[in-house]
């Protein structure tokens, strides 16, 4: 009976994902590894994947300046491919030193998600809190995050790593990409007039 239940308990513990492993740059510049996530005082918190990789730098990693208003006024970034405006309203966030979510419209369907957020589906999009604007503008985006509390400058840390862009609709990995803005469709032909016999087609 001790047996089975020991093997059992094994089973389970062998089931169990592996703790999540953290690096820690101490303020005197010491990198240290722990299982456990500590306190963010202690220095810059990174998670770490299996494979040693470093996962996006946790909101509880950043400044104590940027944590508050990451916290209070999230930034989520609406894109779509082949968008120039996109890229240029991504590079902008970026030098700021932004920390934000990338959330990309690869569908039609997905631009309802965009006007439902926004209300508007003009690209880029960008909501700070519970304001939004569509369309890049330097100048106007600015004025939203300055008036979030969000520092000029970068404040983040040096090892700090954005997030990869999330697809608003994830697709299958066999399905094409799909224009984010697709064509009208064309207008249904006119029948022809039928002929005076009555004989129909």
């Amino acid at each position: 009976m001790k047996r089975t239940l020991t093997f059992g308990a094994l089973m389970v513990l062998a089931c169990m994902p592996l703790q999540a492993q953290y690096k820690v740059v101490g303020p005197d510049g010491r990198i240290t590894y722990t299982d456990r996530p500590p306190p963010a005082q202690q220095g810059q918190v990174s998670a770490m994947r299996r494979d040693g990789s470093v996962v996006s730098t946790p909101s509880s990693a950043l400044p104590l300046e940027l944590r508050q208003v990451v916290t209070r006024f999230p930034v989520v970034l609406y894109t779509a491919p082949q968008c120039e405006l996109c890229d240029t309203a991504r590079q902008m966030l970026k030098q700021r030193g932004i920390p934000l979510t990338e959330r990309q419209v690869l569908r039609q369907d997905d631009l309802a998600v965009v006007e439902r957020a926004t209300g508007n589906r003009g690209m880029p999009a960008v909501t700070v809190g519970g304001q939004a604007l569509n369309g890049y503008s330097a100048m106007q985006w600015s004025a939203l995050l300055d008036l979030a509390g969000y520092p000029r400058e970068s404040k983040l840390p040096k090892d700090y790593q954005a997030a990869a862009p999330v697809p608003i609709t994830p697709r299958a990995p066999e399905q094409p990409p799909v224009p984010a803005v697709l064509p009208p469709a064309p207008a249904p032909a006119e029948a022809p007039e039928q002929p005076a016999s009555g004989i129909r087609f």
